[in-house]
Parts: structure tokens; sequence; C-alpha cells
């Protein structure tokens, strides 16, 4: 009889722990922003008055924390460019054929997602992790802290599926502990076999009630390399 009770605990599997806080992070990131890729997508921009305004544009994501995007319409910023390169951002004016360094908490095209929202999807190297308790049914919560003074959010909550780690919503804070955005994930797509994301974000001003801004992603390729020259300021404007 003891060899039959040992032989059946040996047959249960032991259930698998909960992920840690850091491990949810790092799956967050290499969901929301492969270490490379190329990506093509809509943002939308709603402002106080009602009025909106719609972008298109194209990214294409390097390694060591480069990025680089291009506007094809509207008309008026047809040509614009973006750039980063490690925390370094540059606007690309064609009418100027020049750069213009920005900052990462700088509004993104005048909507309510700021430089880092769009370019610097990776919290693990920048905030300290912990899980707290949800209030979202079958989700983690994750709570993180800025680890410098340079990051474009103070704080930062997450709320993940336990089911696989995606993100369904957030909240983004400042050193005064007020909520500056709040961000609604959506349209889970699968966009390669075996990758799926939100294809949709809602980021809402919480200090501007009237303002969102939407971000839609329409396809994105993992693993495109590109020449390291694409990501300099050099390349700008060819």
């Amino acid at each position: 009889m003891k060899a039959l009770m040992l032989a059946l605990l040996v047959a249960v599997p032991a259930l698998a722990a909960d992920p840690t806080a850091e491990e949810l992070l790092l799956r967050y990131d290499e969901t929301m922003g492969p270490s490379t890729f190329e990506a093509e997508s809509q943002m939308t921009a709603w402002r106080e008055d009602g009025s909106s305004r719609g972008y298109e544009m194209r990214m294409l994501k390097g390694q060591d924390d480069k990025s680089r995007i291009w506007f094809k319409s509207p008309a008026s910023v047809k040509g614009q460019e973006v750039l980063r390169s490690g925390d370094n951002v540059w606007v690309y004016l064609p009418n100027l054929k020049r750069a213009t360094r920005v900052a990462n908490r700088d509004s993104f095209q005048g909507g309510d997602f700021n430089n880092a929202d769009i370019l610097r999807v990776g919290y693990a190297k920048d905030y300290a992790a912990k899980l707290v308790a949800s209030d979202v049914p079958d989700t983690w919560a994750l709570e993180l802290k800025a680890k410098s003074p340079e990051t474009a959010y103070d704080a930062i909550k997450l709320w993940l599926r336990k089911s696989d780690g995606l993100p369904v919503k957030g909240q983004y804070f400042g050193t005064s502990g007020q909520m500056l955005r709040s961000a609604e994930f959506s349209e889970y797509t699968e966009f390669e076999k075996g990758y799926t994301r939100p294809a949709k974000v809602v980021m809402r001003n919480e200090l501007v009630k009237s303002r969102r801004s939407e971000l839609v992603l329409k396809s994105l390729k993992r693993g495109v390399e590109a020449p390291p020259q694409r990501f300099t300021q050099a390349d700008l404007g060819r």
C-alpha cells in the first residue's frame, strides 16, 4: 500500500508556480516590443474641441534600443521621421532638412501617447516591478517604479491576463503620484504563428478627459534585420 501511495504521489505533476513580477514584465516586453520588427500602424488623436487627426506610419525596430518611424500621411507630416537611439530621440522635418532632439516625455505628434510609449516599449530595463493584488478577475497586477528620473513616467500599473500574460489595461503616473494617462488594450491578434498581441491601444488623458489617442497595429513582422546605418541621423530623409 505504501509503495502504491508513493507511486501515485510521484505520478502527480507538481503545480506550476505563479510567475514572478520580473518574469511577467519580461514577457510583456517581448510581446509588446520584440527585439527587431517592422510594423505598419495608424494613430488617431482626439482633441478637446472634438476634432480628430489620423496618422499612418511605418516603424522599424533594431537591436540595441534603436527604432525609426516614417510618416506616410496626412500630407502635412508626410516625410517626417522619428529616430530613437538609446535614450536619444530626434524628429526629422523634411522642409528644414534637419533633425531636432526631443524628450521621451514629449507628446507624440500632439496626441496622448508620448515618445517613449511608441518608441521605447522595454520596461524591464527602466522599472522595478512587484506583484500586487488585482481588482480585475483572472489577471495579475504589476506595479512598476522608475529606476531613474529620466523615464517617461515615475510609476506604472499594468493588468495582465493570467491565461497568456497579455495586457488588459494600464495606468501611468507622474512624480506627484497623479495619474496622467490610462490605457486599454484590445483586439488581440495573431500576427504570426504563435505570436499574439493587442492590435489596439487606447490612451486616455486623465488630466484633460476629452482627449484620447488610439493606436491600431495593421501588421507586424518580427525578426526583420535592418542595416545599422538606418538608425543614424545621417540617414534621415533618405
